[in-house]
C-alpha cells in the first residue's frame, strides 16, 4: 500500500530540536555557503566569461543549483528578498548565455564550446537535473517563470539529443540525479514525455555494458552501468550515484506500477541497510570511488560516509516508503537524521564535513607525513568550502525541505514518520486537517497530539522498541476527536549495541546509543587514551550536559589497563577502574582536532 508523502510547504516546524536547527540555516549555514562560493567564482561562472582569470569546474553549476534549490526553500517559507535578488542574477546570466538551442553549462560555454555531450563523465546532465530540480523549486517559492521556461527548453534539448536522435556517443549519465529530476518535472508540469526522458535514462542504463567503462580505474559497476536496473539486486559503485539512481527506480516503480523495479529497489535497500550501512546511517566506506564495497567492509577511521551519501540514502528511503508502507524506511531515514547527517554541519553552522568518519587517531595523521600518495585518512575538523563541495549546498537543501519527511498520510489517515515539533495540513477525502505535533524528542518520547477534524494518525513505533508486541504494521492507531489533545509516550531507552563479528573495526566492541542517536567518546572529555578504554557492560548510565557544545552527555562505568612502562611486557590481566564520558556522535569535531571513537571495547 503506498503513501502520499505530504510537502514541507505544509508543514511548519514551529519548536525543539529541528526548529533550532532550521533557524541555523536560515540565519548562518545559507549565507555561509554563498560567500564561499562567491568568493571561489561559482556565481560568476554562469556569466560564461572566457577572459575571467577563475575556470569554472564541471560540477560547479550543480553547486550553485543545490543552493538556490535550498535558498528557494527559505523563500517559500518567508520572505527573502536578498536571497531572491541573488537567484534573479543566475536566471539573467543563464538567460543571457543559453545557447539557441537552449543548452547550459557554464563549463562547457566557457571552455569547451565544440565538445558539448562528448564525455559522459563530464557532469553535464548530472548538473541539467540539478538545474531542473533549482528551477522548479524556485518557480513553487515565487511563482516567477523565467528560470523554469529557460530550463524546459534545455530538457527539450536534451530529449531531442539523447532521446530522438540518438547521436551522442553515450545514452545516460555518467553520475546520476537528472532521473529523479524528471520525474519532478512530470509531476509539476503533467507532461509526458518528461516522464518517458525518465523512464529512457534509467531503462537504457546497462543495456550497452562499454559504456561504463569511461573511467580508467574504474569497472561499469562505478556508474551502475554493470547490468539493466531492473536486475540489480546488490548496491554497487559510487554510492551518491547509486542512491541517486535508486531513488528515480522507486519513483517509476511507484508511478508505472512497476513490479521488476519495485523488487530490485527492494532487494538493494536491504543489501545496504544488512551489509553496508554504518550505525550513523552512513554510506560508501571508501575513498576510492566514494563507493560500495564488499558486505561488512566498514572501517572506522577511514571510513569515507560522504555527506551527500546518507542525503542520498534519505532519498532513496522515502520513496521505499512511499512506494511500500513499510516503517523499516522510516526507521533509517531516522538513524540518518539523528547521526550522519546531523554530523555534517558543525554545531554553529557555517562548516562541513565531506567524510564523516567513526574514528580518529591524531597521530596517525602525521605518520606518513613525508609520503606523498598515501591513502588519505577523512580530515579531523570540517571546512567551510572545498574544491569538490557538492555536500554543503545538499545539506542546506535538504534541511530547508525537512517538513517533507514527517508524514505521510492515505484515505486512511496520516501516518507520523518522524517525531518533530510541526503543525501540518492535510487534505483528506476532500476534508482539510489541521494535525498539530508536541514533542521534545530526542530528549524524551512524550508525543502530543491534536487535530481539527476527526482522523486516524498512525504512530511508528521506533526501531529501537520494536518487539512482541509491536504491531504487526509498526504503527499504533490513535483516533484522535477534533480539538482533543491525546497523548503517546514512548521509552528512550540507553543501550550498549554491537555489531556483526564480520565487521573487523566493530568486532568485540560496543557503540553506546540512547533512542534514535549514537554516541561517541571523544578526547576532550577523557583522560586516557580512547582506544585503552573499556565500557563496563554492566554499567549505569549517568546524565549530564555540556554547556558549551549545547549537548547531553552520558557518562559510564569503564575501565583501563595497568600501564606497564614498558613497550612489550609479561600479559597482565589487570585493570583499574574509571569513567567515561559521551557525546551525540554529530557534536563531534567542534572543539579543534581530537581522538573521538564510535565503538569502543567492553568488558
Amino acid at each position: 500500500m503506498a503513501y502520499k508523502n505530504l510537502s514541507f510547504e505544509n508543514v511548519n516546524i514551529n519548536g525543539g530540536f529541528w526548529e533550532e536547527k532550521q533557524e541555523l540555516l536560515r540565519d548562518v549555514t545559507v549565507k555561509a555557503v554563498y560567500n564561499r562560493f562567491k568568493e571561489t567564482g561559482r556565481f560568476d561562472a554562469f556569466k560564461c566569461d572566457k577572459n575571467s582569470k577563475i575556470k569554472p569546474h564541471i560540477y560547479w553549476d550543480s553547486d550553485v543549483a543545490k543552493w538556490i534549490e535550498g535558498a528557494s526553500y527559505l523563500i517559500k517559507k518567508s520572505p527573502e528578498p536578498e536571497l531572491e535578488k541573488i537567484i534573479d542574477e543566475v536566471v539573467c546570466d543563464i538567460e543571457k548565455n543559453q545557447l539557441p538551442c537552449g543548452y547550459f553549462n557554464s563549463y562547457y560555454l566557457t571552455l569547451e564550446p565544440n565538445n558539448i555531450f562528448t564525455n559522459r563523465d563530464q557532469h553535464e546532465l548530472y548538473c541539467a537535473g540539478h538545474l531542473i530540480e533549482s528551477a522548479i523549486a524556485y518557480y513553487e517559492a515565487t511563482g516567477k517563470k523565467k528560470f523554469l521556461e529557460l530550463i524546459l527548453k534545455y530538457v527539450d534539448y536534451i530529449e531531442k539529443r539523447f532521446k530522438i536522435d540518438r547521436d551522442t556517443p553515450f545514452a545516460t549519465p555518467g553520475h546520476e540525479e537528472i532521473e529523479l529530476a524528471l520525474v519532478r518535472l512530470y509531476n509539476l508540469t503533467g507532461s509526458k514525455k518528461h516522464l518517458d526522458l525518465a523512464r529512457f535514462f534509467v531503462c537504457e542504463r546497462g543495456k550497452n555494458i562499454k559504456e561504463g567503462n569511461f573511467i580508467d580505474w574504474a569497472d561499469s559497476k562505478y556508474s551502475q552501468s554493470h547490468d539493466e536496473p531492473k536486475n540489480q539486486h546488490t548496491a554497487e559503485g559510487h554510492s551518491v550515484r547509486a542512491c541517486y539512481l535508486y531513488s528515480a527506480m522507486a519513483d517509476l516503480a511507484l508511478n508505472d506500477n512497476d513490479e521488476e523495479l519495485k523488487v530490485a529497489c527492494e532487494s538493494i535497500f536491504d543489501d545496504i541497510v544488512n551489509h553496508k550501512m554504518y550505525i550513523t546511517g552512513g554510506i560508501g566506506s571508501t575513498y576510492l570511488g566514494e563507493a560500495f564495497t564488499v558486505p561488512y567492509d566498514l572501517p572506522s577511521e577511514g571510513a569515507y560516509a560522504e555527506s551527500c551519501a546518507s542525503i542520498a540514502l534519505i532519498f532513496f528511503a522515502q520513496r521505499m516508503l512511499n512506494l511500500t508502507g513499510e516503517k523499516k524506511y522510516a526507521d533509517v531515514i531516522e538513524r540518518i537524521l539523528y547521526n550522519g547527517f546531523l554530523s555534517t554541519f558543525s554545531l554553529d553552522g557555517k562548516s562541513f564535513f565531506y567524510v564523516n568518519p567513526l574514528e580518529i587517531v591524531p597521530k596517525n595523521h602525521t605518520r606518513h607525513a613525508s609520503v606523498k600518495n598515501k591513502d588519505p585518512l577523512p580530515p579531523m575538523t570540517r571546512f567551510e568550502v572545498f574544491e569538490c563541495s557538492c555536500c554543503p549546498p545538499n545539506i542546506v537543501r535538504f534541511l530547508g525541505s525537512l517538513g517533507s519527511y514527517i508524514y505521510t498520510y492515505d484515505d486512511m489517515g496520516i501516518y507520523l514518520q518522524q517525531y518533530i515539533n510541526s503543525e501540518a495540513t492535510f487534505n483528506i477525502g476532500g476534508k482539510e486537517i489541521t494535525l498539530t505535533q508536541k514533542t521534545d524528542y530526542p530528549k524524551n518520547g512524550k508525543i502530543s497530539l491534536t487535530a481539527s477534524e476527526d482522523v486516524t494518525v498512525y504512530v511508528r513505533v521506533p526501531e529501537y522498541l520494536c518487539g512482541e508486541n509491536t504491531p504487526t504494521s509498526g504503527y499504533i492507531p490513535l483516533k484522535l476527536k477534533a480539538n482533543r489533545e491525546q497523548t503517546i509516550e514512548f521509552e528512550i531507552p540507553t543501550m550498549l549495541v554491537s555489531a556483526s563479528e564480520q565487521v573487523k573495526d566493530a568486532f568485540g566492541k560496543v557503540a553506546l546509543v540512547r533512542g534514535p542517536v549514537v554516541y561517541c567518546l571523544e578526547g576532550h572529555d577523557n583522560e586516557n587514551e580512547l582506544f585503552g578504554i573499556y565500557i563496563d557492560k554492566s554499567t549505569t548510565f549517568r546524565y549530564g550536559y555540556n554547556e558549551k557544545l549545547n549537548v547531553p552527555t552520558i557518562e559510564v562505568d569503564a575501565f583501563v589497563r595497568e600501564k606497564t612502562g614498558s613497550l612489550y611486557a609479561q600479559f597482565n590481566d589487570s585493570y583499574k577502574k574509571t569513567k567515561a564520558t559521551l557525546i551525540p556522535y554529530y557534536a563531534f569535531a567542534n572543539r579543534g582536532e581530537n581522538q573521538m571513537q564510535v565503538w569502543t571495547l567492553v568488558k
